[in-house]
């Protein structure tokens, strides 16, 4: 299959939107599914917020400018890209801590159960909060069943307290169709958290429709919020007056400023608020969700899939390219905005690629991966990414031994 890559970004309807992001000179930056690039909205913001909110007026920025209420706003933004409805999603905390509280509150509505089941590719700090609570609850409360992705759906029975699943693989890029497993869950009395860490600002997300319970997410990926920005917790409404999560903060009290020494939770999803919103990175996240007005999430998943396929034509098309083996879905429909590689010496060709001022990322023991950003790509950058990744293969320059030093994040 050919593309004429001119073609392509000419007519593509988000072409516009690139300007809107800070892009290096240079860089073909195909990492957008780990750290999103700088929108200058979020420039522009930070420079309030400390120049003149945090620098002149002070304390009163409270009230003034709505800092107070930042994790519910900003919740309700990202509320619109993953399918729910108001009151149900809070910007807070990290996508760790927030399963953690969601994990737990679970187990306390599911009395009589103690399996939580998830599988043996899920990214490993999802499995490491239910790991924590096992060990502090003891294996009659809490226990983890690991099954393989394909074998997800036969593993939920009677006894499953909790199906915990992250929609798009961080490995392969394989999407999960979290309907259908909702479904099932629900038929065998089981609650569902579903992680939308590689799915939220990328993907079409229906948590409503879908039934959802629980889920968490991030928005330093493809919501460009920036490094180690807060992530959100979404808590189905039919869920939230049962519910009781145990990291009590007086922002989930249900009136935090009357400091009673008692402990009494919001009625709402905001029970999920522990401590004092980080006000700087918030505000960057709220920024750099204004691009997300300007665009639909269709529009984003249908380049994003014509992305991926003309990586994968273009790649196909170059024999020097051969070795690099396909882990994720064939079907575009089938995997998220990734795609990712077996080869023997990923590391070295990924920090080859990046001494070219190509940026993907490794993934161990043996991947190289590429996410596309709809965004801020163009079909120019994947022609000129994949012909330069043709010729390092070509010329064996991954053996080289300055590519061969590994760093502390890979």
């Amino acid at each position: 299959m050919k593309f004429n890559l001119n073609t392509l970004d000419a007519e593509d309807p988000l072409a516009a939107i690139q300007s809107q992001f800070l892009l290096p000179q240079g860089t073909i930056y195909l990492d957008g599914n780990s750290l999103g690039m700088m929108p200058l909205s979020v420039k522009s913001r930070i420079k309030d917020v400390t120049e003149q909110q945090w620098a002149v007026d002070l304390i009163t920025s409270w009230n003034k400018h709505q800092w107070i209420d930042l994790p519910v706003n900003v919740g309700e933004r990202i509320a619109k890209l993953i399918g729910a409805a108001p009151g149900q999603t809070l910007c807070c905390d990290t996508i760790s801590v927030n399963l953690f509280k969601l994990l737990a509150a679970a187990l306390v509505m599911q009395q009589g159960r103690n399996k939580v089941v998830s599988t043996t590719d899920n990214f490993p700090t999802d499995l490491y909060m239910v790991q924590g609570l096992e060990d502090l609850l003891g294996q009659t409360r809490c226990q983890l069943q690991l099954v393989e992705e394909s074998q997800l759906a036969s593993a939920i029975d009677d006894d499953t307290a909790i199906l915990l699943v992250t929609e798009v693989n961080f490995r392969t890029g394989q999407k999960l169709d979290i309907a259908a497993l909702t479904a099932k869950a629900h038929k065998h009395g089981a609650l569902v958290i579903v992680d939308l860490a590689h799915s939220a600002g990328v993907l079409p997300v229906a948590l409503d429709d879908w039934q959802v319970d629980f889920a968490v997410g991030c928005t330093y990926k493809y919501l460009n919020g920036g490094p180690g920005a807060p992530a959100f917790a979404y808590v189905a409404t039919r869920h939230q007056e049962a519910m009781q999560q145990p990291l009590y903060g007086w922002m989930g009290h249900a009136n935090g400023f009357q400091f009673d020494v008692n402990y009494q939770a919001a009625a709402d999803a905001r029970q999920l608020l522990v401590g004092t919103p980080s006000v700087i990175a918030m505000s960057a996240v709220d920024a750099a969700l204004d691009v997300y007005d300007q665009v639909t999430m269709t529009q984003i998943r249908q380049k994003s899939m014509q992305l991926t396929e003309v990586f994968l034509a273009l790649l196909s098309a170059s024999p020097d390219c051969a070795q690099l083996r396909c882990i994720s879905p064939e079907s575009p429909e089938q995997r998220g905005s990734q795609l990712s590689f077996e080869f023997e010496h990923a590391w070295g060709l990924c920090q080859a690629l990046i001494k070219s001022n190509i940026i993907a990322d490794f993934r161990a023991p043996n991947y190289i991966r590429f996410g596309f950003a709809p965004l801020y790509n163009s079909y120019r950058q994947i022609g000129t990414a994949v012909a330069e990744m043709a010729q390092i293969m070509a010329e064996k320059r991954y053996l080289n031994p300055e590519f061969q030093v590994k760093n502390k994040v890979t």
